[in-house]
């Protein structure tokens, strides 16, 4: 297992909040929730999400002000088109608690986990077993579910602010 594996093993098992400062883009992109950027003039600003999400999320007038890498192609930004929908208030509350709600699934998820690997859950009945299993497959697709809406509504509430 290479140490970069392990090191986003334990960030993941970390209950706490941590301030993590790398140079690897993918490891940022696999372990943060939320980057900070300083924007200049003394603004500091947190988006949601790694560091290509930072990139999808800044303010145009800020992808100008970056260097491009000489290897790339330069490609003319498409123009976005400006959506009229806008959070509404169940909308917001959702957005609200949908944090929560994946931190007590995916609680949940780590408990199953623990259950399924001790040896000894191995010798119960088989029906018992594959509950158990029945459960952690609904966990893992309500933990996906979650995400998936949880990535809309902050596009819609991104777009919403542009």
């Amino acid at each position: 297992m290479s140490s970069a594996i392990f090191a986003e093993e334990l960030i993941f098992e970390y209950q706490g909040t941590l301030l993590l400062v790398s140079h690897d883009r993918a490891f940022l992109n696999n372990v943060v929730t939320s980057t900070i950027v300083f924007e200049g003039n003394g603004q500091v600003v947190e988006y949601t999400g790694g560091y290509d999400d930072w990139l999808r999320q800044r303010p145009q007038s800020a992808a100008a002000q970056l260097p491009e890498k000489n290897d790339r192609k330069k490609v003319k930004p498409k123009p976005r088109s400006r959506s009229s929908r806008k959070l509404g208030y169940m909308q917001k509350r959702e957005i609200q608690d949908l944090p929560p709600k994946i931190e007590a699934l995916e609680s949940e998820q780590k408990e199953l986990f623990a259950l399924l690997s001790d040896p000894l859950f191995y010798k119960k009945e088989k029906d018992e077993i594959a509950g158990v299993k029945s459960d952690l497959d609904r966990v893992e697709r309500e933990i996906e579910a979650a995400y998936r809406r949880w990535e809309e509504l902050e596009t819609l509430k991104m777009r919403e602010g542009t």
